[in-house]
């Protein structure tokens, strides 16, 4: 039987067992001595799967799924070359099950129903269960993701799809709803560092056709960052490298010729890591983005994992942009979003484009100066309790206790701020926060020493010819406290503002 979009099938009557380097009854090609060494050292049993430690253990959903002992549709969500088709071929070869393989990216509507009708009418007759492996399922249209709903449902078939993409964004709810979701973690450089030993050695592989000196090996591995498929295909170019030469050794300067990327020397668990992490933060708290972006790309092409550089531009837009930019936490946040969501290489344009915005913005430490201050008098033991008028009034005998009495409603006055202590006694009149003049915090530093006189009750705030000071506006009329009646208890708030000073924002939490 043949059909559009999916791999070419046999009748169901026919043998399992094919010739080498033909199409299995199952969908699949069979391998051979010329097919390429990642399909040649695929594993044949589920115990050679490596690095899917948190899906192997006994009775997990994984094993069921290998050895048909439950007929749960599932949806292999991970990285490339991290075993998804690889599972495939241990589900569509370990079990007495019809398994049908198509591609999302060839397939249609037509090509969908026309397996669950042959799934249907095999069922019905009494033959086996089919299997339904669809590749990049998220390339799916939501139509041709709705066709499979029903016959998912009742178990015509049972689905397993592979993606590379976040399944909650990639496929309709209903049909997740339906699967088990696996989620596959990218290969840690042991787990390709160990294959790419037994491809070396194994009969399946090179067979000792060659060697692998220390250094190529840690060149491949870096190259890898985690898909063992890239990392058995520049074995095989250096091999046959090699090979063509007359040596009997993959050195580092045959890896490099073969795959045409030279080895970066950068260790990630050596001082080169840090090294090279430290001049790319540096260089960015410098303001110069043409030295922090080929930090980035040394990293990027090392193979660094996008994570770790993510989180540290997330740190590095408090500690070091802070206030005087506060959208640079955002751009990289977005950028750490981007990576988990998009995923290398596409997400290095993201990562760039936030080495650059934090690179070019205006510098500020002032959060981390600021936070530092405050940890270190909570670690010396100052700060007492917390004044009684801040205190929880909402509980039952909380007033008898005092609790909240003499509190005053900020928004009950019509520049939203009041005289009123909220540090602790022994904290009071202590400046933590010191803004610069730097960029967008230039304002916070005109602004700010208004709200410090106003809540601290120092008296009429002078006019001041700069920008963002100016006198304090007359009341135009008492606020009455209903408006905000359900956040705050009436008996808590003051009848009316008294305090006079400038409207401004709560001082205070420019350290976050």
């Amino acid at each position: 039987m043949e059909s559009d979009a999916l791999f070419s099938l046999a009748e169901p009557g026919e043998a399992r067992g094919a010739p080498t380097g033909t199409v299995r009854v199952d969908g699949f090609t069979a391998p051979d001595r010329n097919s390429p060494l990642p399909v040649r050292m695929r594993p044949v049993t589920i115990d050679e799967l490596v690095g899917q430690e948190h899906l192997l253990a006994p009775g997990s959903p994984l094993r069921q799924l290998v050895t048909g002992t439950s007929p749960m549709s599932v949806i292999l969500w991970g990285p490339p070359g991290c075993g998804k088709t690889t599972i495939a071929h241990l589900v569509a070869g370990a079990t007495d099950r019809r398994f049908v393989a198509m591609s999302a990216l060839s397939a249609g509507v037509k090509d969908v129903r026309a397996v669950i009708e042959t799934a249907r009418r095999e069922r019905r007759a009494g033959g086996r269960p089919t299997v339904l492996f669809i590749d990049e399922v998220h390339r799916f249209s939501k139509t041709q993701q709705d066709s499979l709903l029903a016959a998912v449902e009742d178990r015509t078939v049972t689905l397993l799809a592979a993606t590379t993409e976040n399944p909650y964004f990639s496929v309709i709810s209903p049909l997740l709803s339906r699967c088990v979701l696996l989620t596959l973690q990218p290969l840690t450089d042991d787990a390709v560092r160990g294959l790419l030993r037994r491809a070396v050695t194994d009969e399946r592989g090179l067979g000792g056709a060659v060697t692998l000196a220390a250094d190529a090996e840690d060149h491949l591995v870096r190259l890898a960052g985690g898909d063992v498929r890239k990392a058995l295909t520049a074995l095989e170019a250096a091999a046959g490298s090699a090979l063509a030469l007359g040596a009997g050794q993959i050195d580092l300067a045959v890896a490099e010729r073969a795959v045409d990327v030279a080895a970066v020397r950068y260790d990630r668990d050596g001082d080169a890591h840090y090294d090279v992490t430290s001049a790319f933060i540096k260089s960015m708290r410098g303001s110069d983005v043409d030295a922090a972006l080929h930090w980035l790309a040394r990293m990027l092409v090392a193979g660094e994992d996008a994570r770790f550089i993510a989180r540290r531009l997330v740190i590095f837009a408090s500690e070091d942009v802070g206030m005087a930019d506060p959208g640079a936490l955002g751009v990289a946040t977005a950028a750490a979003h981007a990576v988990e969501y998009v995923g290398l290489p596409e997400a290095q344009l993201n990562l760039a484009h936030a080495v650059i915005h934090l690179a070019t913005a205006p510098k500020s430490n002032s959060a981390t100066t600021a936070i530092g201050a405050a940890i270190a008098d909570v670690r010396a033991g100052r700060g007492g309790g917390v004044p009684r008028s801040l205190r929880d009034a909402h509980y039952s005998g909380a007033r008898g206790l005092g609790h909240g009495r003499g509190y005053r409603y900020p928004h009950d006055d019509h520049r939203g701020v009041v005289t009123q202590q909220y540090a602790p006694d022994d904290l009071v009149g202590v400046d933590y926060y010191q803004p610069s003049g730097h960029g967008a915090e230039r304002a916070v530093a005109g602004r700010l020493p208004l709200l410090r006189r106003i809540v601290r009750g120092q008296g009429p705030v002078p006019a001041a010819d700069g920008p963002g000071r100016t006198e304090p506006p007359t009341p135009a009329a008492t606020v009455t406290p209903a408006r905000a009646g359900e956040r705050v208890p009436a008996d808590d708030r003051p009848a009316g503002g008294e305090a006079t000073g400038e409207n401004g924002s709560e001082a205070g939490k420019e350290h976050q």
